[in-house]
């Protein structure tokens, strides 16, 4: 396990030993005796979050503080910035699930999600609880790991996978960083556009134009946050100037370019996600 700080709290990050079993399964694990506030940054796959232990982090948002232990959240949960984590001794497993085979592990579509955290008891019965049990048992996080991955892999053979061709469209999107025009996806799969846009929305849980923009803003704030200048950012992002940049940046976090470039959420991902940052699948 690792160790990233954030003002006077040090986090405790660890992550998986091997790849995940499923393609587009990622995941880290946090200690953190005090998380204090901070904004929740849209990402574009669907968020497991799994607690354990003592501790219960909370979310802040638009309808009111909650408690989460086993949550799921769509894929750009947090847009607008109204979202905020925060909670005492957190442990916890979080799960990125490519929007791909979000359907087959939770049994629905992320579509049917929507804007808010949904409580993983509600999608997978006793699962979820048999999971949370079994990873406060655990005594090492690559058992953690192990437990996590072996349901996800249970629940993925099980559940229903999306059309080949909305498969194709996102890694289409996610492999041009999102500059990809969107218009001609339709034609390159050889569906009508109609089609394409209604079957991508309703098994992925958002339409092929923002899955697009959520993309390129994905890529765009890590790049922020790596220290580079947002000049440069937005002319090598596919954004029109600067300003278009900072209206983007501003919609999805409520914050400027340069108060995101400092936002611990993403600070961390280069020890949680090591490799994948820039990467979504």
């Amino acid at each position: 396990m690792r160790t990233f700080v954030h003002d006077a709290a040090a986090w405790g990050v660890a992550c998986p030993r091997r790849p995940s079993g499923v393609a587009g399964v990622t995941m880290a694990g946090f200690r953190i005796p005090d998380l204090r506030t901070i904004r929740m940054v849209p990402h574009p796959a669907v968020t497991l979050l799994v607690g354990f232990g003592d501790g219960t982090p909370v979310l802040d948002h638009a309808p009111g503080p909650r408690p989460v232990g086993n949550v799921a959240a769509g894929p750009g949960f947090g847009s607008g910035g109204a979202v905020r984590a925060r909670g005492v001794d957190v442990e916890c497993v979080q799960v990125r699930l490519s929007p791909v085979v979000a359907r087959a592990v939770l049994g629905v579509s992320p579509a049917d999600l929507g804007d808010a955290v949904v409580d993983l008891d509600d999608l997978w019965g006793r699962d979820a609880a048999r999971l949370r049990d079994r990873l406060s048992g655990a005594t090492s996080w690559p058992d953690r790991f192990a437990l996590t991955d072996a349901l996800l892999a249970r629940r993925h053979r099980a559940g229903p996978p999306v059309d080949p061709e909305v498969a194709w469209a996102w890694r289409r999107i996610v492999a041009g960083r999102g500059l990809v025009r969107v218009e001609m996806l339709a034609g390159e799969v050889g569906w009508s556009r109609k089609r394409l846009w209604s079957r991508f929305r309703a098994q992925l849980g958002l339409p092929p134009k923002r899955a697009a923009k959520l993309v390129r803003f994905d890529r765009a704030a890590h790049r922020l946050a790596a220290g580079e200048g947002a000049a440069l950012v937005a002319a090598e992002g596919g954004y029109a100037d600067q300003s278009h940049l900072h209206r983007e940046v501003m919609a999805f976090t409520g914050a400027t370019p340069s108060a995101l470039a400092v936002e611990p959420f993403l600070a961390v991902d280069p020890l949680a996600w090591p490799g994948l940052s820039l990467s979504p699948r």
